[in-house]
């Protein structure tokens, strides 16, 4: 039997997260790097990066998905942005995304735009777990029927700096937990879009952006981020609480958030896939 052709991987974002996932990446051998997707001021500190990670691969501000050029897989971890101006692109060409930005789907003209283009391409994108588990469960039990879906998400004071809490907190010097957000999952997410993907990937795994409700919280006892999912419905009760560590380049993102993109694109791989 001949072995497969490498997966041709195309990365959207070389931040933190991007230069994580390609790190993670080098030595498999059936997933090759073709394309890293930045903005242009980004390019040659890209390319710089590249350089050592992957030394073969373009470095550009498009994707390039003419013949000897095209992708077998668009994996985005840019940011809000970056899903309207390459993700959307890529489906409708026909190219399969797998997406980490969930929390822009809070806009409901995104969302469509997205559902229009898979349907356009005759493709697929995966909206990844990212920092959260059980969201296979939650989904499953969608089916079934579900009473109410809650996500709490807890973490250290300065992890909230530039978001809206730090209007209404002096988070240096938080000594007690303080809520800096309660209310609905599509609420969360456009205010909170570098924190709250999580809340918005429970909810679509559920009861959807308006009835799942969220709460975030800076908490000076703890040095993790936490994630809480409450869920009850028709097949009984759920509830999950990690503790997950943040990414050393970026404390605003769990690690976990870096091994979901990785499984995303092993998955995609010919072969067994859990």
């Amino acid at each position: 039997m001949l072995p497969h052709a490498p997966l041709l991987l195309a990365v959207v974002g070389f931040g933190a997260i991007g230069q994580a996932l390609v790190q993670a990446l080098v030595g498999d051998d059936r997933v090759r790097l073709v394309q890293v997707i930045v903005s242009p001021a980004s390019i040659a500190v890209a390319q710089a990066a590249c350089a050592v990670l992957a030394p073969d691969v373009r470095v550009a501000s498009t994707l390039d998905l003419g013949p000897g050029h095209r992708p077998d897989l668009v994996v985005e971890c840019a940011g809000h942005a970056a899903v309207l101006a390459h993700v959307v692109p890529a489906l409708q060409a026909g190219v399969p995304c797998a997406m980490a930005s969930v929390g822009a789907l809070h806009d409901t003209g995104l969302l469509a735009r997205l559902e229009a283009a898979t349907r356009e391409g005759g493709t697929r994108l995966q909206l990844v777990s990212g920092a959260i588990g059980a969201i296979d469960a939650l989904a499953a039990a969608h089916y079934g029927g579900l009473d109410d879906v809650v996500y709490v998400g807890r973490k250290p004071p300065l992890s909230w700096a530039g978001t809206p809490a730090e209007l209404a907190f002096d988070l240096a010097r938080l000594v007690a937990p303080q809520v800096v957000f309660r209310g609905s999952a599509r609420q969360a997410a456009a205010q909170f879009p570098k924190n709250a993907n999580v809340a918005a990937t429970v909810s679509l795994a559920g009861l959807g952006l308006d009835r799942t409700q969220v709460e975030l919280v800076a908490d000076p006892g703890v040095v993790r981020n936490v994630h809480t999912v409450i869920a009850r419905g028709a097949f009984g009760r759920l509830e999950l609480q990690l503790e997950n560590l943040p990414l050393a380049a970026n404390p605003k993102t769990s690690a976990l958030t870096v091994y979901s993109l990785v499984r995303a694109v092993r998955n995609a791989v010919p072969g067994i896939a859990i």
